[in-house]
């Protein structure tokens, strides 16, 4: 996906230079996942399928699910279910207002607020069950998916505490500016 965003770019701007600086870029970030990540609790499993080590310890499993097994951090199933399940939380939350002053009081609407997350946790936890990641690549793929899912709803939405937390900016600007144009227009019918 780099890469295409990378070449779109190239297309545009023409720049060898921007272009050349990308790729190193991302061969760097692709290098360094295998550096920074540790072998998945399974590794030893997917290298010996048969359970059997030989003499000299080279692995005779696939090598496709050997590679894979090099990339246990963090952990891509709970980053994207807390990235996808954290915004639903945000936005029904907001929808309902669970946390402004109309909706305080009312254990419906946090119950609401919690089911998704608590479905991304079962996800993440998951993982570890099935012995393929350590506890720390959840944490962390935990904590980057609802970062990001908090980052793009805030993008959109309003805070949570907000009296108009179900709305999104976009509608509210374009509200705004209704009203704007409607004061104008009555100011100048009376000039």
């Amino acid at each position: 996906m780099p890469a295409v965003v990378i070449f779109c770019i190239f297309l545009v701007y023409r720049d060898k230079i921007d272009t050349y600086q990308a790729v190193l870029s991302v061969t760097l970030i692709m290098h360094n996942i295998f550096l920074i990540g540790r072998p998945r609790p399974d590794f030893f499993w997917r290298c010996f399928p048969d359970g059997q080590t030989n003499p000299d310890f080279k692995c005779n499993g696939n090598p496709v699910v050997i590679r894979d097994g090099k990339k246990s951090f963090p952990s891509g199933h709970s980053s994207f279910a807390f990235a996808s399940f954290g915004f639903i939380a945000l936005y029904v939350a907001g929808k309902l207002h669970t946390f402004s002053l109309v909706g305080k009081g009312q254990s419906w609407k946090l119950c609401a607020f919690v089911l998704p997350i608590c479905i991304a946790l079962v996800i993440a936890l998951s993982r570890t069950c099935d012995y393929h990641h350590h506890w720390q690549d959840v944490v962390a793929g935990s904590v980057i998916g609802y970062f990001l899912a908090y980052m793009c709803y805030r993008h959109y939405y309003p805070p949570l505490d907000s009296q108009i937390c179900h709305k999104p900016y976009a509608a509210l600007t374009l509200q705004i500016q209704l009203e704007y144009t409607r004061n104008r227009n009555e100011q100048i019918k009376w000039i």
